[in-house]
């Protein structure tokens, strides 16, 4: 009787035998050919990222680069691997930081190499130390290849989180952001991220992208790491399509909010000449028809008139953005109180009632270096990117603040949103977050997009709703798994009435940090030391007769 199975076969393992050669030819690539094509897989996998949302791209990116670390010589050769394959990554993902400088081109273009080339050459440190220590590890324990890609995952995911701390922390672009834009049933992938974080989500989704490199081995292994991919990916996916299934959305009774979004160019933003024209053109938007029907108007970062606490006739402009019996929430400038001399400026986020009282007040206290202040400005002769010679001041950290008729809410300024622990005071859970930024820096690029949807992941991650409202977007209220529930895209004028969804319980995320990342970690090193005992103990497959 005819095997019906064998054309399948036949063509199984055709295509095995094609990825072979290829892998055969990537591992023997030398020279600038070995570093270029590691520097254009990790351009490649900065499109997984918003707004570009290819997400399958990383099998490609991350099974080249297991391929080309099959490769290495000796640690040199790994190192110079992962900073060639971090440099492409982060000079394609970040390359929206120099259009900031040509907003004072004249002051700063020398600075547009440095954001460029330096930034992401420094950044690619972290995945040139990820290479290694994998590396490393491979040669000490004498991994198998799959216990080479779990320690690729484990090594990545651990200089992510330190990327994410070192020297104040620049947790941008990492891996499991990848799930956060628009690619299909991202949503249901990202609910993972209410137990592991952000940095468990890296970890997972790197090695499901490295594992089928292992398609280029032998037949045993090459089903073993297919089938783990696979079953990291739809595991996920279930776990994922479950809980939003299990949570509707569910809004809070009797509270609207209108989110103002003027998008005033940031030439124009700090105008003497136009500041009077921009307040009047907030506050037209900002009266628009249905204002005596919201609880509360939300301007964004620095958009309020400064030094409320010093100015009653400041207050008292701002009042008339508050509707009757509600609260205006916006960005301002604050300092030292009086009578106190004026020798600090925070940025900081007002709540002003329609009787002109200032309600709360958040000053930032993550803080931009060169964009708010200069780090070692007694070496560096230069001013901070923002308009003042002076170096903003940081405030005490995550606060919560009690508002009227509102529940207490966490705000975060700016890219604060970036940073998982942060986003709120450990000991005061509020009931929503509030992220008030200014974008208009950037242009038309992918750092807002990238900002807006890095902000979404704290919702699933903590169990809370986020409203985000910038000067030129993307403006937005989200549910607590991530769902959007209303926008204003990116550059759009006007404003977006909407309610306010209620929180979740506290996530296992929300209260336990990143210790199911650490427990992942673990999991990973059993991971690799397993298959490489698998892998050993496995027979030679006999060859078929003809």
């Amino acid at each position: 009787m005819a095997d019906t199975r064998a054309p399948a076969l036949r063509r199984g393992a055709a295509a095995a035998g094609t990825l072979q050669r290829w892998s055969l030819r990537v591992v023997a690539l030398s020279g600038w050919r070995r570093y270029g094509l590691a520097a254009l897989l990790g351009a490649l996998a900065a499109a997984a990222l918003p707004p570009v949302d290819l997400t399958p791209v990383l099998l490609v990116s991350f099974g080249g680069l297991v391929w080309l670390a099959d490769g290495n010589r000796d640690g040199r050769q790994a190192f110079a691997l992962g900073w060639s394959f971090g440099f492409g990554f982060f000079a394609a993902g970040l390359y929206w930081i120099g259009v900031a400088l040509t907003v004072d081109w004249a002051q700063f273009w020398w600075l547009f190499p440095i954001a460029e080339l330096a930034i992401p050459a420094g950044l690619a440190v972290f995945t040139g130390l990820a290479l290694f220590f994998s590396d490393a590890t491979s040669r000490v324990f004498r991994l198998s290849g799959s216990g080479r890609v779990c320690a690729l995952a484990v090594s990545w995911a651990v200089f992510e989180y330190l990327r994410g701390h070192v020297l104040t922390g620049f947790p941008w672009n990492l891996v499991g952001y990848a799930w956060s834009g628009g690619f299909p049933g991202s949503i249901a992938m990202l609910q993972i991220a209410s137990i592991t974080g952000i940095y468990g989500l890296s970890f997972i989704t790197v090695l499901a992208a490295a594992l089928p490199a292992r398609l280029a081995a032998p037949a045993g292994a090459r089903v073993a790491a297919v089938a783990v991919a696979a079953a990291l990916i739809a595991g996920m996916a279930a776990f994922g399509a479950g809980r939003l299934a299990a949570n509707p959305r569910d809004d809070l009774p009797g509270v609207t909010l209108r989110l103002v979004q003027p998008s005033i160019p940031q030439t124009l933003f700090n105008d003497p000449n136009t500041l009077v024209a921009d307040f009047h053109r907030l506050l037209g938007l900002t009266l628009a028809p249905g204002f005596d029907k919201v609880s509360a108007v939300i301007w964004a970062e620095s958009m309020g008139p400064p030094f409320l606490h010093r100015d009653a006739g400041a207050r008292a402009a701002l009042a008339q953005a508050a509707p009757p019996g509600g609260i205006v929430i916006s960005g301002t400038l604050r300092s030292d109180p009086p009578p106190a001399r004026i020798e600090h400026y925070w940025n900081s986020l007002a709540v002003v009632d329609h009787a002109a009282q200032i309600v709360a007040t958040y000053d930032k206290h993550h803080l931009v270096p060169f964009g708010e202040y200069v780090p070692f400005r007694g070496i560096l002769p230069m001013n901070k990117i923002t308009p003042g010679t002076v170096d903003f001041s940081a405030g005490p950290g995550p606060r919560t603040i009690d508002l009227p008729r509102l529940p207490p809410v966490s705000p975060l300024i700016c890219y604060e949103a970036i940073f998982p622990e942060e986003v709120v005071e450990p000991g005061t859970r509020p009931q929503w977050l509030l992220n008030i930024t200014n974008d208009a820096w950037y242009g038309f690029t992918s750092g807002p997009f990238q900002h807006f949807a890095i902000a979404r992941v704290r919702t699933v991650e903590q169990g809370l709703p986020l409203v985000r409202d910038g000067n030129n977007g993307i403006s937005a209220v989200i549910d607590p798994l991530g769902r959007i529930v209303a926008r204003l895209g990116l550059d759009d004028v006007g404003v977006l009435d909407a309610p306010l969804p209620r929180a979740l319980t506290p996530t296992l995320y929300a209260r336990f940090g990143d210790a199911g990342f650490f427990l992942l970690l673990l999991i990973g090193v059993a991971a690799a030391a397993g298959a490489t005992g698998l892998e050993r103990r496995r027979p030679p497959r006999p060859r078929r007769s003809h």
